[in-house]
């Protein structure tokens, strides 16, 4: 009913891989549950909770870094997948769920970090510093 009343399709939601629907339920898939070969990268069918549930998922992963790579790879690095965490950090906080609570508040916390990582992009110098110690290596 929801999804009528707000004119979303349940079948777009499922095939972008953030909904589950079977037997006439549904329900939105934890960060773990989302497919990791179905970034948001270029997804037709991308949505900001799927992308911020990637996002959490790569800092789970890999912390600030993970997710600085992950916004370098989407293209942007804009505010809304770090203000819809805060909204779910707190719906979590107010329903007493302390793991995904702990969860979405972290990448909410990280973000200054994960912005300076995304504007500075050091995995880019780290590769180029690997290719010249290859190079010096050989000689």
């Amino acid at each position: 009913m929801l999804a009528n009343a707000k004119n979303i399709s349940v079948a777009g939601l499922v095939e972008a891989g953030i909904l589950d629907s079977t037997g006439g339920r549904v329900r939105l898939l934890r960060p773990s549950e989302l497919a990791a070969d179905q970034e948001p990268i270029g997804n037709m069918r991308s949505t900001i909770w799927g992308t911020t549930h990637h996002l959490l998922r790569a800092y789970e992963e890999d912390g600030e870094i993970g997710v600085a790579k992950l916004l370098n790879r989407l293209g942007s690095a804009d505010d809304t997948a770090r203000d819809l965490a805060y909204s779910a950090y707190l719906i979590c906080e107010r329903k007493r769920w302390a793991g995904p609570a702990f969860s979405y508040n972290a990448l909410v916390q990280s973000w200054p970090e994960v912005m300076r990582q995304f504007r500075m992009k050091p995995w880019l110098h780290e590769s180029a510093q690997l290719e010249l110690g290859e190079d010096s290596d050989a000689d």
